[in-house]
């Protein structure tokens, strides 16, 4: 019975597993006699360059805004009292079409106590409705004008010079000008009743123009009309000025997108465009939203979504194809994943449970598998390769490490395969979560990037190299942990040790070497010139001498088991420099990740790093695993 369930116990519970992602993911429906918004977050439009579904827009938007793909109503309530929660894309269509309702949710976060005060916002207070965190469009829009002028002073300093007060101030004017922007998307902000002023606009066009060209021939004309017209293109200039996304389709044989205040101001012009049916279309989607009338809202979405499918089917099936992938978040739960399966790796150490290190092995490869398919089809949705930015950079570079710690696992199948993968694939997919926040991760490349040759060849290459010394550098922990710690580290555990990181330093050697190479001619390719000292080109040479100093020492007998492993965590440093720390100074052609974000978390790690550097320097008689040999 006993060998039964050490048996089964492995694929049953990845099978629990799968079976609670499957019922937690699946994609909802939306209810009858309610609005579609599932729908309505299928609909293409362009945005960053891109076609994307709105739920997409809606997403990266509240993360940006809000630092969460989901609207809490009442985020003063605790877990246990049920708050409200809604949708990125039922957030989305208030916003555009709906901002009276909107612009009292508090989707704005709001962490620094200065800028707190300068807003005049109130402190966390559940009786006021306020968890001193997140507030509403309307409650910072009272104090807009202090805040104007102190942004003003704000971008006069620069960046690199400026306090965490002032970075605060930059980040939510970034947040105000999205938030407005996504207001203007669809009508004039605050338009009490959009059908109906865009059928007086209408209606006004052609005694309009007459007005205007009457007056500039200097003849008599109606001064209302005059007025009114102008009036109308001043906000829709404002409208355009403000460069929202793109939300109506080409017509006329036009493959270009259009924006709606664009689209209004083409009317009037001689020779314009008409207003056709698709503009008719949104306003009585925002009209049937502010009225609370969710049949009309849905029939004109209907009416729309079949005004795209003759000409813009590509554009559907991209759209719902990303909507898939958006609801199933195969990262996040990849992420999930990896961290059950590490900690039944790290259990089976301290008993020797085999039936542990199997269950963690399974769960591993089943991590494995959602992470792939998530890759791939980030791919497919790019047609593009792995690696684009700094956001699919650390998805690959996760995948890769993973990839490694099962191939270790298959061969010495003692957990720390395992470990190493669940671990790194926790960590960079945390680090990609938190890349998300800067908005768009599938937006187009630079052009400077963009050239998909290089980009499999090169790119891939190096991050490769990335995720091999990672790979060194974290076994290399392992050894160091479990050696000063505890006392599972015996003598045969730490020459498997060693032999995998000494492995594992030569494949990242090799793989470094090569993409550096590769970079030299991309370089020589699109710049005229193979090596330029660019802050990017010297983090990937120090790698390369890194990893081949290393290799050096171990052959000529300098350093031994404990040497090489506190040189590989030395490669963690040089490696997330080369990785992040040189887009953070901001100069160079490789400048184009650059997040001053991280660099308090770089600090923090660069600082863990040498605390383990100087743990394993410690003399053995304080290691409890040499002291019990003892």
């Amino acid at each position: 019975m006993k060998k039964t369930f050490q048996k089964w116990l492995p694929p049953v519970l990845t099978a629990i597993v799968i079976g609670i992602l499957l019922w937690a993911n699946w994609p909802t429906k939306d209810k009858d006699n309610d609005f579609a918004f599932t729908e309505f977050g299928q609909l293409p439009v362009t945005a960053n360059g891109r076609i994307v579904p709105l739920d997409s827009l809606a997403r990266n938007s509240l993360l940006a805004i809000r630092e969460k793909q989901t609207l809490n109503l009442e985020p003063w309530k605790g877990w246990n009292e049920n708050p409200k929660i809604i949708p990125a894309t039922e957030w989305l269509a208030n916003v555009m079409m709906n901002s009276s309702v909107a612009d009292d949710w508090p989707c704005f976060r709001v962490d620094n106590p200065d800028l707190i005060s300068l807003l005049k916002l109130p402190d966390k207070d559940a009786a006021k409705h306020s968890d001193g965190k997140h507030y509403s469009w309307n409650q910072i829009a009272a104090n807009i004008d202090t805040f104007t002028n102190e942004n003003n002073r704000v971008e006069a300093i620069e960046a690199a010079n400026r306090t965490a007060y002032e970075n605060a101030v930059a980040k939510m004017h970034e947040r105000l000008v999205l938030y407005a922007q996504l207001k203007n998307t669809v009508q004039l902000e605050n338009s009490p009743d959009w059908p109906a002023e865009l059928a007086a606009y209408e209606k006004l066009i052609p005694d309009g123009i007459a007005a205007v060209n009457a007056q500039q021939a200097g003849q008599k004309f109606n001064q209302t009309n005059f007025d009114s017209l102008v009036a109308y293109i001043s906000a829709f200039q404002y409208m355009a000025n403000l460069e929202p996304p793109l939300i109506l389709p080409p017509t006329d044989g036009a493959r270009e997108w259009r924006r709606m205040g664009d689209a209004l101001l083409d009317a009037p012009r001689p020779n314009g465009v008409p207003i056709d049916d698709s503009i008719h279309d949104w306003a009585k989607m925002a009209g049937a939203l502010t009225a609370n009338q969710p049949d009309a809202f849905n029939s004109a979405l209907k009416d729309y979504y079949s005004t795209l499918v003759p000409t813009q089917s590509k554009a559907l099936a991209k759209a719902r194809a990303e909507v898939f992938f958006n609801q199933m978040e195969p990262f996040y739960n990849a992420m999930v994943i990896y961290v059950f399966a590490g900690l039944l790796a790290i259990f089976s150490w301290f008993n020797l449970s085999e039936t542990l290190r199997r269950s963690a092995v399974w769960l591993v490869w089943l991590a494995f598998v959602i992470h792939t398919t998530g890759l791939i089809y980030r791919m497919v949705l790019e047609g593009r390769p792995p690696v684009t930015n700094l956001y699919s950079s650390a998805i690959f570079i996760g995948w890769g490490a993973c990839l490694l710690g099962i191939i270790l696992e298959k061969f010495y199948k003692n957990g720390i395969g395992a470990v190493v993968s669940a671990g790194i694939g926790f960590i960079t997919l945390i680090i990609a979560h938190n890349l998300a926040l800067t908005g768009d991760t599938m937006e187009m490349m630079r052009a400077v990037l963009d050239t998909n040759f290089w980009l499999a060849t090169h790119v891939v290459a190096v991050t490769t190299g990335y995720a091999s010394t990672f790979v060194a550098g974290f076994l290399a922990l392992i050894y160091i942990v479990r050696g000063v710690f505890t006392k599972t580290l015996d003598e045969a555990t730490g020459k498997s040790l060693a032999r995998m990181i000494y492995g594992i330093v030569c494949f990242a050697t090799l793989f470094s070497f090569v993409g550096t190479v590769l970079g030299g001619i991309w370089a020589d390719q699109s710049w005229g010139r193979f090596w330029g000292w660019d802050p990017k080109e010297n983090g990937a040479l120090i790698i390369v001498l890194w990893n081949a100093l290393i290799l050096h020492l171990r052959w000529g007998g300098m350093i031994r088991e404990r040497g090489l492993v506190v040189c590989a965590i030395g490669g963690n440093i040089v490696t997330s420099w080369s990785w992040f720390g040189v887009n953070m100074l901001g100069i160079g052609l490789h400048s184009y990740g650059f997040t001053d974000a991280a660099f308090k978390w770089l600090l923090l790690f660069v600082v863990s790093q040498l605390a383990f550097i100087a743990l394993g320097l410690l003399p053995f008689k304080w290691w409890k695993s040499f002291s019990a040999r003892a």
